[in-house]
């Protein structure tokens, strides 16, 4: 990622704050199959809305994120509701994500494709993958995500190896987005 790319964010997260702090939907359809003690990793997590849940259900959260500023918004929302989370900036294009071993790692709308291949060696054993991109189909009905940052449709089973699928869909959601969705765990 550039330095314009990196100041961007910063400027985006800088005048609209936080759009949300509720999770996406996938995450409270899975929670019952989700882990409520261990350690969490939100790759590019922005200002932390999926980090925020699971610390309120007990686990210890890393948020990385190539903004500051969204780190910075995150942290502060953490500090009033009295929990922690350890910020992490990194541009993941340029950098390895934190070393785990991790629980759960955690990518929402965020695609970057030589990352999938990591994810086996961060988890530990037991550990899932909770994955969410929209496909290509998106654009049938919104101009957003480009097609750069687009699954193509069907493409997530190919990338998901070396863990066991435990829920893998694929559809437009009840938020409107035709989107790829995976819960994967380390065997």
């Amino acid at each position: 990622m550039t330095q314009a790319d990196r100041e961007r964010w910063n400027a985006r997260y800088a005048e609209r704050g936080a759009a949300t702090w509720e999770p996406d939907p996938f995450l409270t359809e899975i929670a019952s199959q989700l882990p409520r003690a261990g350690r969490v990793l939100d790759l590019a997590g922005g200002t932390g809305r999926h980090a925020l849940w699971f610390a309120r259900r007990g686990l210890a959260v890393t948020l990385c994120d190539v903004s500051e500023t969204a780190l910075s918004i995150a942290a502060e929302r953490f500090e009033t509701e009295g929990l922690t989370v350890d910020t992490v900036p990194v541009d993941l294009e340029a950098a390895p994500p934190p070393t785990g071993p991790w629980d759960v790692v955690l990518g929402v709308h965020y695609l970057q494709r030589d990352l999938f291949p990591l994810f086996p060696s961060l988890l530990v054993s037991g550990g899932v993958l909770v994955f969410v991109q929209p496909t290509r189909r998106n654009l049938e009905r919104h101009a957003h995500p480009s097609e750069r940052f687009l699954l193509e449709d069907g493409e997530l089973p190919r990338l998901i190896e070396g863990l066991e699928v435990l829920r893998i869909d694929e559809g437009w959601t009840s938020s409107g987005r035709h989107e790829a969705r995976v819960l994967a765990r380390k065997r």
